[in-house]
């Protein structure tokens, strides 16, 4: 059994996770926003933390990792406010990297997307150029860390039922396409699982090949 901090308890894909880690048997503490959430997450088989990330410091954020096994980065601005976009993805993000190493937390699970990089070609006066930039240096931060990380590169979510198959990046995936929200918390699971897959960034469409057999084809 396994704790973990979750960041963004009530996001979909968040939810989804929870379900799977409690099916394992893992332990996981959901750090939401909003106090009216807390009844989905402990549904879901998760325990709701009441915690903005976008207003904790430092010490708070290391206070609410500390004594977990990993965390799970799966929070978001969700768009619109570009101040508030570097605020939580950004800012908060790398907040959160830094509360790790200091609780001495060492794992550390990222869900960013499917093209994040410096040079991501998102113009200036696109509405997602806030999120590009954003993501982009919380990325960018994390594979600088000591920790071990892994960073998740879903292709754009969908609602669809679950698959339980995908593809990667330069092991099938041809280019960009989708992937269920159900598969990209299987994935994170999945990753949680598998300490081979610290020091990479996974990219992934929905595809043919199982999860597990997908990610241990990494090498």
């Amino acid at each position: 059994m396994a704790r973990i901090a979750l960041f963004g308890g009530h996001g979909k894909v968040a939810l989804h996770l929870e379900r799977l880690l409690a099916e394992a048997g893992h332990e996981t503490s959901a750090f939401i926003r909003n106090p009216d959430h807390a009844d989905d997450v402990r549904e879901a088989g998760a325990t709701p933390v009441v915690a903005d990330v976008e207003k904790l410091g430092l010490a708070e954020l290391t206070d609410l990792v500390k004594g977990h096994d990993a965390v799970v980065w799966s929070a978001g601005a969700g768009g619109g406010d570009p101040q508030r976009t570097y605020a939580v993805d950004r800012d908060a993000a790398i907040a959160s990297m830094t509360a790790a190493q200091q609780a001495g937390v060492r794992r550390y699970v990222m869900v960013s997307y499917y093209g994040s990089r410096p040079d991501h070609g998102v113009p200036e006066d696109n509405s997602f150029h806030a999120y590009a930039e954003a993501k982009a240096a919380a990325d960018t931060h994390l594979r600088g860390t000591d920790l071990d990380w892994t960073i998740l590169g879903p292709s754009a979510l969908t609602l669809d039922p679950p698959t339980g198959r995908i593809e990667i990046e330069g092991h099938g995936a041809q280019d960009k396409g989708k992937v269920s929200r159900a598969d990209v918390a299987a994935v994170v699971a999945a990753v949680l699982e598998r300490p081979g897959t610290a020091g990479r960034t996974i990219e992934f469409n929905n595809g043919d090949t199982p999860i597990t057999e997908a990610l241990d084809g990494l090498g």
